[in-house]
């Protein structure tokens, strides 16, 4: 069933197909290089006049995996003419996973360095006749074609190479979604944004030397905050300082603005402070400004970071697309037609634990619809106090009840236990921890290392600094090992539903390729699918499809089951 999907790199059925590598050229012009096994090419680069015809002639003859420096900086041009690829090997990704695994690598000696400029030129720029651009082209390819072969060479080499090469194969292959999401967008309403903003803070305020007025609600509850507070003159709520001050002065002593300490205060003007600390953040992050920014043609277009993270998970640059307020999905409504198919693993970290340890009694309880009720019956403590025992195993943490409820825990499911215990362990070490697919870790600071190798001394009295540092970056390993592994099951569930999707487009006979399903969001463990409604089962079992060919790959054979929370929907709010 998942024979099409070959992701592996290195030693992982790489030989299945055709490497060619890319470099761009002035104009719509480039070079192509076809590879060997090895990464080593068949001969010198040819040039072609059109790039993206060439590339998509390749497609359509055959199954291809384009080496190239940067999907990032590379695939928008593509895309932008209509060409889509289904594989590549980005040598930026790939050696951010090395460098993170070996420390930073030396450009091969064989082969010159790529000049600072070359990394950054996009495709379209135009052609100078007479310079000695295609010199600098062939030099570009020589580095390309060096850095992938050693790239292939340090995969094979890992203690497993088949795990590292999925892992690297599964990172580019989200490099190509991440640029697919941002070119279709997801479908956004800016009417019912504008009438949420509206509603909640009242008309938008016009712009006032180069930056917006406080809107309407605001400027009433600064207003309310002084007057609580007794103040003589306004207090800007904005100014965290300034605040401090008037409510010292109302007999109001706290450390800090944040919500979480003003809670802990019994007074009227609290409440007021929190609408409009809540209100202020949905203006500052996703206000009519934001709206303006980015969203156009009905459309949010978020730059993704692939591997944002040092866990593996994704950030995004600008646009906050990792971080949608639940009242703004409201304003994410499928085009007319189409539907929304919105899918996420439930409970996935407790499960990805329990593949990673081995336990079959902690792999019984992850096999339940909700972990931490069948948890909870099988350490004898109710739900609330098992999920917080489960979530200090992982992310540490003994303090008050949970130290009781860790010792149920521990003794139930010893494996689990103890796997955490190991990844925690190796951390207050100084140790460097791997996820499943072989991500690494960073390594602890010089400061960290002169720090506790000092406090090791057994003729010293322990530093509590040293101690501190320690269990600290033992919960940071603890958490790693789970949650980056959790990330590499969601990347490759990512990379084998892109090709599921790609079949559906090609099974869909007559559709026109404005009316295949598209992918048009992902964060951690979450994905929707943008298709018409006539395809929406298909689009939900490709999901499920891609979920159990993720686990078979990252897991093995593995009783732990992943299974999806899948919702077919007009409107994002709709789905939770």
């Amino acid at each position: 069933m998942f024979g099409r999907a070959r992701l592996a790199v290195g030693t992982v059925k790489h030989n299945l197909s055709v490497r060619i590598a890319l470099v761009p050229g002035r104009g719509p012009a480039g070079l192509l290089a076809r590879l060997r096994d090895d990464g080593t090419p068949y001969g010198p680069p040819d040039q072609v006049p059109d790039l993206a015809a060439a590339v998509a002639a390749a497609e359509r003859a055959g199954d291809v995996r384009w080496v190239w420096q940067s999907t990032q900086l590379l695939y928008p041009a593509l895309l932008k003419a209509a060409v889509r690829v289904a594989r590549c090997h980005d040598t930026e990704l790939a050696g951010s996973l090395l460098a993170a695994r070996d420390g930073p690598a030396r450009p091969p000696s064989a082969f010159a360095a790529v000049s600072p400029s070359a990394a950054s030129r996009p495709m379209e720029l135009p052609f100078e006749p007479g310079s000695d651009a295609l010199a600098d082209q062939r030099r570009e390819m020589a580095a390309l074609i060096g850095t992938h072969a050693d790239q292939l060479r340090r995969i094979s080499t890992d203690t497993d190479p088949a795990k590292f090469g999925l892992l690297a194969a599964a990172e580019s292959a989200g490099g190509l979604a991440a640029a697919e999401m941002s070119a279709a967008g997801l479908p956004w309403r800016a009417d019912i944004h504008d009438r949420l903003l509206t509603e909640l803070l009242g008309p938008r305020p016009p712009a006032a030397a180069g930056s917006q007025l406080r809107p309407a609600r605001l400027a009433e509850l600064a207003a309310d905050i002084s007057v609580a507070l007794g103040a003589v003159r306004p207090v800007n709520p904005d100014s965290p300082a300034q605040l401090l001050r008037a409510l010292a002065a109302s007999g109001i002593r706290v450390r800090s603005t944040r919500s979480a300490e003003l809670r802990q205060v019994d007074h009227p003007v609290i409440s007021l402070l929190l609408q409009y600390k809540e209100l202020a953040r949905l203006h500052a992050a996703n206000g009519w400004s934001w709206l303006d920014s980015w969203v156009s043609d009905g459309r949010f277009r978020p730059e993704y970071v692939v591997g944002g993270v040092v866990s593996g998970r994704w950030a995004s640059r600008g646009g906050g697309a990792l971080q949608i307020p639940k009242l703004l999905r409201q304003a994410v409504v499928a085009d007319p037609g189409w539907v929304l198919v919105v899918a996420d693993a439930a409970q996935l970290e407790p499960r990805v634990l329990a593949a990673l340890a081995g336990d079959s009694a902690f792999a019984q309880a992850a096999n339940a619809d909700d972990v931490y009720a069948a948890v909870a019956v099988a350490i004898g403590a109710d739900r609330a106090r098992a999920k917080v025992a489960l979530l200090s195993a992982m992310y540490g943490g003994t303090g008050g009840d949970r130290g009781q409820s860790l010792a149920l825990l521990r003794r139930r499911f010893p494996a689990a236990s103890a796997f955490v215990e190991s990844a925690a362990r190796a951390g207050e070490e100084g140790r460097v921890v791997r996820s499943v697919l072989g991500r690494a870790c960073p390594p602890p600071s010089a400061a960290w290392r002169t720090l506790t190798s000092e406090a090791a001394d057994p003729e010293q009295q322990r530093d509590p600094a040293a101690a501190a540092a320690a269990r600290s970056r033992g919960r940071f390993t603890r958490n790693f090992v789970v949650q980056a592994s959790a990330a590499d099951w969601a990347l490759v569930l990512l990379a084998l539903l892109r090709i599921q999707l790609a079949a559906i487009a090609s099974a869909a006979a007559g559709a026109s390729a404005a009316e295949h399903p598209q992918l048009v969001f992902f964060q951690h463990d979450e994905v929707i699918v943008h298709c018409p409604a006539s395809l929406a089962a298909e689009v939900a079992a490709a999901i499920e499809m891609a979920a159990a060919g993720a686990t078979q790959l990252v897991f093995g054979a593995t009783a732990v089951s992943f299974p999806m929370t899948t919702a077919v929907v007009s409107c994002y709010a709709d789905a939770k």
